[in-house]
């Protein structure tokens, strides 16, 4: 992996509209300095997301922490995120890969998270040009009730497949992300476990 992977938080907050804009900022001033925030609301109508994204880029930006925008990349620059977050082949933002805006005179590439639920999906993400997979998801998880869980065999399948770090979501907690060390994860990324 490339230094700029080695930079990439270990433990990422999964923004949720079931949680409630005060237990949300609640749970970014709880978090550890250099985790990420991936801020998704997709419900919101724009007004309404934008000022909430800015009372949570606010936060991040006095807590050290890394904040992606689920959306394109023109978004993310244009609401001066650290990066985007978007499923591969669903490219928004017309910057040639993820590649932001120049700021203070320096390009600054922003990060592109993906999600990826099968091994169509993480190769996809890496031949994107993806930084970091949220690979989901683990086990059941109330965010998508029924939905099918990969489970401990699958996802260490896909994990090991991946080329870039992989971060683990979908019923994590912190025992069960250390449960998943040998499957080679970067990390974990939670609602409920981080907002409770």
């Amino acid at each position: 992996m490339t230094a700029r992977h080695r930079n990439i938080p270990r433990l990422w907050l999964m923004t949720d509209e079931r949680v409630g804009d005060a237990a949300l900022l609640t749970a970014i001033a709880r978090l550890p300095r250099g985790a990420g925030v991936i801020f998704r609301h997709y419900g919101l109508n724009a007004g309404a997301r934008r000022a909430l994204y800015d009372q949570v880029r606010a936060m991040t930006r006095r807590r050290g922490l890394r904040l992606i925008l689920a959306g394109g990349t023109q978004l993310a620059a244009a609401w001066h995120a650290d990066g985007w977050h978007e499923r591969a082949g669903r490219q928004t933002g017309g910057l040639e890969e993820g590649r932001g805006r120049r700021r203070g005179g320096a390009a600054r590439r922003l990060l592109h998270s993906a999600p990826a639920h099968d091994a169509r999906e993480l190769h996809a993400a890496q031949g994107a040009g993806a930084d970091l997979l949220f690979v989901s998801p683990v086990f059941p998880t109330r965010s998508h009730p029924g939905a099918p869980a990969l489970g401990r065999v699958r996802f260490a399948l896909l994990a090991r497949q991946a080329r870039i770090p992989v971060i683990a979501l979908g019923g994590m907690n912190r025992p069960r992300a250390a449960s998943l060390k040998s499957s080679g994860i970067w990390g974990w990324a939670a609602i409920d476990a981080l907002t409770r």
